[in-house]
């Protein structure tokens, strides 16, 4: 005698949606997650304003199209519901469509039924509907903060007043005044507990400086590295095993508009300069003006003993 064996309460619920890997970067290594719905619909706000403009509006013209296919279908159902209907068939009654559905009304066509009336009615509320949805996303996506800000490809280690410092450049590439910028850096490293129990740890790494008044040129961040530094006593071997990774973030008031901006940067263990120095950007000329060259902002130099340095620069 065959028993029927039940299935898993997990193939029930099967959803192909839910097994789409997604795949992200973080600090060099790929994870792939896996588990979570993918589809479009379940954040649609969001997916539409991430995704490039050529889709975003590529998007957008397919709605527009498949809307006035429907509304012409329904058209064509009717009796002659479209007087004065040009072409004839459904060519006319999409471009009808296209004139209802965006309120514009040449008035050559129009309804001549009670069905069609009824139809033009549905579709024009749904043409403002659609209008003010479309209007407000384009608006939401050119008024959406964003920071263009450049960050060193390159964090250094280097000695100043005695001490190791931890030192990443950045700087305001539009050059405009974010006010009140504030900066937190943070290092990531995987760790094992004696239990063998292995998780990433984040911890703080306390800034000289981590407010700005006026971000408008560069902004050299430095850590300390001494005895309370999550950083003392690492070399490059033991970041190495620990997977470390360093992260910025910067974030600030935009005159401009006065609205928030925030700004992530993120280095690998590998990416970190040990005993190296940044190349000067600011230069004082005899016309007496200053000049800053970031044509030279990601360059770093070994450093030298002091004499040679100061006959380098």
């Amino acid at each position: 005698m065959h028993t029927k064996q039940t299935p898993p309460a997990s193939a029930k619920r099967f959803n192909p949606f839910r097994r789409r890997p997604r795949t992200l970067m973080l600090g060099g290594n790929q994870f792939i997650s896996l588990g979570l719905t993918r589809r479009v619909w379940d954040d649609i706000y969001h997916y539409t304003l991430t995704i490039h403009w050529p889709a975003f509006f590529g998007l957008a013209g397919l709605g527009f199209l498949l809307l006035n296919t429907f509304f012409a279908t329904l058209y064509q159902l009717g009796d002659h519901a479209i007087a004065n209907q040009y072409p004839l068939g459904f060519g006319g009654a999409f471009f009808f469509s296209v004139e209802t559905l965006a309120t514009v009304g040449y008035g050559d066509m129009h309804p001549q039924t009670i069905y069609a009336h009824l139809v033009a009615t549905l579709e024009i509320f749904t043409g403002m509907g659609c209008i003010a949805l479309v209007t407000g996303l384009i608006f939401s996506r050119f008024s959406r903060p964003r920071a263009k800000m450049m960050f060193a490809k390159h964090p250094i280690v280097r000695t100043l007043n005695g001490q190791p410092t931890l030192m990443i450049r950045a700087a305001n590439a539009r050059q405009n005044v974010i006010a009140e910028a504030s900066a937190s850096l943070h290092l990531l490293i995987r760790e094992a507990t004696p239990e063998g129990f292995k998780l990433r740890k984040i911890y703080d790494l306390k800034l000289m400086r981590d407010r700005h008044p006026v971000f408008i040129l560069s902004w050299s961040l430095m850590h300390v590295i001494d005895e309370s530094s999550p950083l003392y006593g690492a070399t490059p071997e033991s970041l190495e095993s620990t997977e470390a990774l360093i992260m910025l973030t910067i974030e600030g008031i935009d005159e401009t508009t006065s609205q928030p901006m925030l700004a992530r940067h993120q280095w690998t263990h590998d990416q970190l300069r040990w005993n190296h120095r940044y190349i000067d950007l600011v230069h004082d000329r005899e016309d007496g003006n200053s000049y800053i060259d970031y044509t030279v902002f990601h360059e770093v130099l070994p450093l030298l003993d002091n004499n040679q340095e100061n006959a380098g620069r």
